[in-house]
């Protein structure tokens, strides 16, 4: 579900102290009934194993598809535009405390770059000849007593032409980029293992189906 901005810039964030220069482009929720305040990892995990970035609605596919194919042709995705070349990674601007909560090789599957992950927050970066993103994942609480996950995509586009380009693609992220992943993202919590009652291994079933 599409959430005002203020739902990601009025939050107490660590993700506000670097990001100064970013604007708040999108954000969206995910529910993931049941969550307790210290299950973001489990969330993270589950989406993982769902396949992540890599396992798309065929809508998604064709669309991301077509994108890198234009960003092959027009070199919008070559080296030299990406980070520490065109644009300083943001992992630079971090303390060591919150650079060492991530392995930077730990991004198979997702054009996104780690920067630091805590209880309540998950950061990844990309960059291109486009745009500088930061994709914010944050564990929020509901007024339920749960929690929900709560995608924020802070943007920093380069120039006209980025502005442009993110004008462009506006619907299509609307319409079926963020839908779709809200559908995957949800069915991964809600397919989730479940550890048995007593026990810390797997169930053999899928998880809790609650909606």
């Amino acid at each position: 579900m599409k959430l005002p901005l203020t739902a990601h810039t009025d939050r107490p964030w660590r993700i506000h102290e670097f990001t100064r220069d970013f604007r708040t482009e999108d954000v969206w929720s995910f529910r993931t009934p049941g969550a307790g305040p210290d299950d973001l990892p489990l969330m993270l995990e589950a989406m993982r194993a769902d396949g992540g970035f890599a396992k798309q609605a065929p809508p998604v596919r064709f669309l991301f598809a077509v994108r890198w194919k234009l960003g092959a042709l027009l070199g919008w995705d070559e080296q030299k535009a990406g980070l520490g070349k065109r644009v300083r990674p943001l992992r630079d601007r971090l303390p060591a405390d919150l650079r060492e909560t991530v392995d930077e090789s730990g991004s198979a599957g997702t054009p996104f770059t780690p920067v630091y992950e805590l209880r309540d927050e998950s950061v990844r970066e990309l960059a291109n000849r486009t745009v500088h993103t930061i994709m914010h994942l944050g564990w929020v609480p509901t007024g339920d007593g749960g929690h929900e996950l709560r995608m924020a995509v802070l943007v920093k586009p380069n120039g006209r032409f980025g502005r442009l380009y993110m004008a462009v693609i506006a619907p299509f992220r609307y319409l079926i980029v963020y839908p779709a992943l809200t559908r995957q993202w949800e069915r991964a919590w809600r397919n989730r293992p479940l550890p048995r009652p007593g026990g810390n291994s797997p169930m053999a079933g899928k998880g809790d189906r609650s909606v």
